[in-house]
């Protein structure tokens, strides 16, 4: 008892210790002008979090190592947070990480609330980088001992699980609409040379396609060159007029969604702390069963404020949950997580099992760290959210073709390949022709996000259990995930049998009528 008492002693001396190194002056300005620098990358379509960190690690090189950390982790909310403005607003998403924004969030925009939606996101990611900070701080060893339980077996049923997700991102409720295209998108992703015995699949001897299909210029051409080219179809394009109205949203607002905010606080750490997961497939995951779980599901997808929080809440969430494995295992829970293990080691710290005996003081550094940083992108947010959506509430058919040079560059900056922008510009196309015929776009991403992780980690599942089923059917966490398959299939067929037993009815009186028809002009 007295070793454990010596421990929390010493663990809140150092968490003081952190506060008294963040309140200096220097480390202050260091994170506010980290955390503006985040949110001008997440804004910009297609210059994500990874991409933000990736192009400012290098100013990091020179600082002190706290000031380097507090400035790499405020670039990394920043930017995580920085996608909802452009999703919002022009329905095209900054970052990965907003897709699901997009979806509620440009409704609201239309109705004429987009600053309040802008305010909402920027409130609810703050809540959920100070929630997950919590829970990596005080909770650090429960989720540890739960992320290191996930093997390849579950990873590949989490995928395929956030796979058949995809039925419930249907616009009309026909669950066979989002499989199709989440499928779609899963297929895509094994384009390329497969990641075991780098053999080449589905390529047509095509080199160029050796290295698979990008997520970056397929995003952006699903949400951005099909939104362009939706709007210069239209006779009649609309614009987001009206008054900006208040940012702020009212604290009943918040006390209403407080359990969604919760639910989808916790699904945004649990989803961190898996390796590899990452910030979108979190706010995917807290948006379905946001919908699922709500007193109105019919509201979202068509403006519903709990389906900007939902994903806000989780895709911030993931942040500090995603810290978990990369303090504990120096195994970077996201992306953006493996540049900041790169740059903690680049400046001599090494993550990982001795991080406790080498360096103490790391663990409540970087939770402070994100809590200012979260204040920080906080106050630039609401700063800024007015003069945002004047200039993005320009006319969409002036605003949009100025749009389309920055989707070309963030479609190549990522691997400085112009194949990247023949492939930005055929989803592009093909997210035109799904909204033509009425079929959701976000499944096709959401399945090119999970296919590799899907496909990786299936195959390494059967290499471990020496291609026998079997074993894998028995493991706890496994069954628990299969049994959530089992019932999303259950829920997904029932809705496709409601959804087409009316039109079969009608279909068949139909036929009867005009027999009977025939019949009496007989």
């Amino acid at each position: 008892m007295g070793e454990f008492l010596d421990g929390v002693g010493n663990y809140l001396a150092l968490l003081f210790s952190s506060f008294g190194i963040i309140l200096d002056l220097k480390i202050l300005f260091i994170i506010f002008g980290g955390s503006i620098m985040g949110l001008l990358v997440g804004v910009i379509p297609g210059l994500t979090a990874t991409m933000a960190l990736a192009l400012l690690i290098n100013i990091s090189y020179g600082m002190q190592i706290h000031a380097a950390i507090a400035f790499l982790l405020a670039v990394y909310v920043g930017a995580t947070t920085g996608g909802l403005c452009s999703a919002i607003m022009m329905n095209i998403p900054g970052t990965p990480a907003a897709a699901a924004t997009a979806i509620d969030g440009f409704q609201l925009a239309k109705k004429g609330l987009g600053g309040l939606a802008i305010g909402t996101g920027y409130l609810a990611s703050f809540i959920g980088t100070i929630f997950s900070t919590l829970i990596m701080l005080f909770l650090t060893p429960v989720i540890y001992l739960i992320a290191l339980k996930f093997g390849h077996w579950e990873m590949f049923l989490l995928a395929l699980f956030g796979i058949m997700i995809c039925g419930s991102l249907s616009t009309d409720q026909d669950p066979l609409k989002g499989w199709l295209v989440g499928f779609i998108g899963f297929f895509a992703a094994m384009i390329g040379m497969e990641p075991i015995y780098a053999y080449p699949r589905f390529t047509f001897d095509a080199m160029a396609l050796n290295g698979g299909i990008p997520l970056i210029p397929a995003l952006i051409g699903v949400f951005g060159i099909s939104e362009v080219l939706t709007v210069l179809q239209e006779s009649t394009p609309y614009r987001i007029d009206g008054k900006i109205g208040r940012v702020l949203p009212e604290f009943k607002v918040f006390k209403q969604y407080l359990p969604a905010t919760i639910r989808s606080g916790a699904i945004g750490v649990v989803v961190g702390a898996i390796p590899g997961a990452g910030e979108d497939i979190g706010a995917w995951m807290s948006y379905d069963i946001g919908r699922r779980r709500s007193k109105h599901p019919e509201l979202f997808g068509k403006g519903a404020l709990e389906g900007v929080i939902c994903p806000e809440v989780a895709n911030n969430a993931v942040i500090g949950g995603a810290m978990i494995p990369m303090l504990t295992l120096a195994i970077p829970g996201s992306a953006p997580n493996a540049l900041m293990l790169a740059a903690m080691q680049l400046h001599g710290i090494r993550p990982g099992p001795t991080m406790n005996l080498e360096t103490p003081w790391l663990l409540p550094y970087v939770g402070i760290a994100l809590f200012a940083a979260s204040l920080a992108m906080l106050f630039w947010g609401l700063s800024l959210s007015r003069p945002m959506v004047a200039i993005l509430k320009i006319k969409r058919e002036i605003l949009l073709p100025l749009v389309v040079p920055m989707t070309l560059i963030g479609a190549y900056a990522g691997d400085a390949r112009i194949f990247n922008v023949y492939i930005m510009l055929f989803f592009g196309l093909l997210g035109y022709v799904l909204r033509r015929v009425d079929y959701p776009m976000a499944p096709l991403v959401l399945g090119i996000i999970l296919g590799p992780i899907a496909d990786l980690s299936f195959r390494r599942a059967l290499m471990q259990s020496r291609a026998a089923i079997l074993p894998l059917l028995e493991r706890p966490i496994g069954i628990i995930i299969t049994l959530c398959l089992l019932f999303i299939i259950y829920a997904g067929i029932r809705r496709i049998v409601q959804f087409y037993s009316p039109r079969r009815v009608t279909m068949t009186s139909e036929i009867l009528s005009e027999i009977e028809g025939g019949g009496k002009t007989e």
